[in-house]
């Protein structure tokens, strides 16, 4: 198959839109951002980002579901950390990217964080 064809496969396209999107919500970034430091239990993530805990359990659930997060139980508490090595390495690239093009992105008022994301499209 040639390769502009797989880039263009619209399954794979909607796969990849839907990784993105776990990143997207600033809540979920930010939870995914404190697991990059290691497992936490919710009632930590809810004191680290001040986040309610019925949302930080909702934004968990989600990553988890998409097997963004994993969890394990130590005792009477579950803790959360990153499924995959690789979710640091995205964050990493996407930082180092995002040195380069901040000021495209700051600009850009298509993907305005106070609008849905959905209504860009």
């Amino acid at each position: 198959m040639d390769t502009d064809k797989l880039l263009l496969d619209e399954q794979a396209i909607q796969i990849k839109a839907k990784l993105f999107r776990g990143f997207a919500d600033p809540s979920r970034l930010m939870l995914i951002e404190v697991l990059r430091n290691g497992k936490r239990s919710v009632g930590e993530l809810v004191e680290i980002t001040g986040l309610s805990q019925p949302n930080v359990s909702n934004h968990l659930r989600c990553l988890a579901d998409c097997n963004l997060v994993k969890k394990e139980r130590d005792g009477r508490y579950i803790y959360y950390s990153l499924s995959d090595p690789r979710i640091t390495m995205i964050l990493q690239k996407s930082e180092q990217l995002l040195s380069e093009v901040a000021k495209g992105v700051y600009n850009c008022t298509r993907y305005d964080s106070t609008n849905d994301l959905e209504n860009n499209e």
